[in-house]
């Protein structure tokens, strides 16, 4: 995956995210940015497990804080087993041309063991602005 910006493993989880900034959906003369970001999960581990929610962080530049919690990811809840990956994409709009995402995925193994995969934090920037 080019452009990773984010690459964390948790108990064997390892999740990459790369983000690019939307041009075309985003007017920042009305403060509207609008990013995609790409993840791609794969098992690395010896037990499957099976995703069952989405924690996200997303912080603009002037430090506003939203809170994003749901089951799964984009209406799936993928189970991997090891050595398989699954691969997304989401979007997020900010009214500042940087912010920053972090946060989780919450994980069941067979056993009924849940645990955290931590999501690194990265950028959404627009081209220029960090410049």
């Amino acid at each position: 995956m080019v452009g990773i910006v984010s690459d964390t493993v948790t108990r064997g989880i390892r999740v990459q995210v790369r983000s690019v900034f939307v041009p075309e959906r985003s007017s920042p003369r009305e403060q509207h940015y609008f990013f995609a970001y790409h993840v791609r999960i794969s098992n690395e581990g010896a037990e499957p497990a099976q995703l069952q929610s989405r924690h996200w962080i997303i912080t603009n530049a002037d430090g506003d804080e939203q809170v994003v919690r749901g089951p799964g990811v984009i209406g799936e809840t993928p189970v991997l087993k090891p050595g398989e990956a699954f691969e997304y994409t989401s979007y997020c709009p900010l009214t500042t041309a940087v912010g920053t995402m972090h946060g989780s995925y919450t994980m069941t193994t067979p056993a009924g063991t849940t645990f955290d995969a931590q999501i690194a934090p990265f950028t959404l920037a627009m081209p220029n602005a960090l410049n």
